[in-house]
């Protein structure tokens, strides 16, 4: 009776099957490499899928709305492959968007990103009117100013508000010399070295594709993991 009942207390202190920690979703995962590019998911994932993004691309804004959701789930968050996504500015209106979806450190970038492109109808509307608009800055206003500006009149200050940055901080990252000189060192890759000639551009581990909406990328993926 005794070795029963030290049998059962002995049983009781270890549960008969230990339940496995749920793996890790690696698309919460952000890193900013050496690049200045925004990297998300495994850092050591086997497969690299390169994006070249320009924010008044309406294809690329496209792209984001289909396949954003699915190359997340089904690549990123196993841990098989990282997103690597790089500037290839086309305008000015493009240069503020790119300055500010990096406002607030590589973990508000995806939400950043993902909002432009999801408001790009409205703020490109705005930016059509202020085209037909004089300016109120002199002639020999600096880039800032400029897109400053911009970023005031289209509307992406009050986008990024929403996204809790405060419009000081947008202006903060509007006039950040590092940030302006990676955007256009990666534009200038993009041409000069990966041979991207519009967005969206994809390279899978460094090999340019002919892929350029999701529909043409998942077959180049990885078979995904189950």
């Amino acid at each position: 009776m005794i070795r029963a009942l030290l049998l059962f207390i002995a049983l009781s202190m270890f549960p008969a099957a230990t339940q496995a920690a749920p793996a890790k979703n690696w698309a919460q995962t952000v890193t900013l490499n050496k690049e200045g590019a925004h990297v998300i998911g495994n850092p050591a994932a086997k497969t690299r899928l390169i994006e070249y993004v320009s924010y008044t691309c309406p294809h690329r804004a496209h792209f984001v709305a289909e396949g954003t959701a699915p190359l997340k789930a089904g690549w990123v968050a196993k841990g098989t492959v990282a997103v690597e996504i790089r500037n290839l500015v086309r305008d000015r209106y493009d240069f503020t968007a790119a300055l500010l979806a990096r406002c607030g450190g590589p973990a508000k970038f995806p939400g950043n990103h993902e909002a432009l492109f999801a408001a790009q109808n409205d703020w490109i509307a705005k930016a059509q009117a202020y085209e037909g608009q004089p300016s109120t800055l002199p002639d020999d206003a600096k880039p800032a100013a400029v897109m400053t500006e911009i970023a005031d009149k289209t509307g992406m200050l009050a986008l990024m508000a929403k996204r809790g940055v405060t419009p000081a901080q947008s202006r903060a990252c509007i006039a950040s010399q590092p940030a302006f000189n990676a955007v256009m060192a990666m534009t200038k890759r993009a041409v000069d070295q990966d041979h991207v000639t519009g967005t969206p551009g994809f390279l899978i581990d460094g090999k340019l594709t002919n892929a350029h909406d999701w529909t043409s990328l998942k077959p180049s993926l990885p078979a995904p993991v189950k």
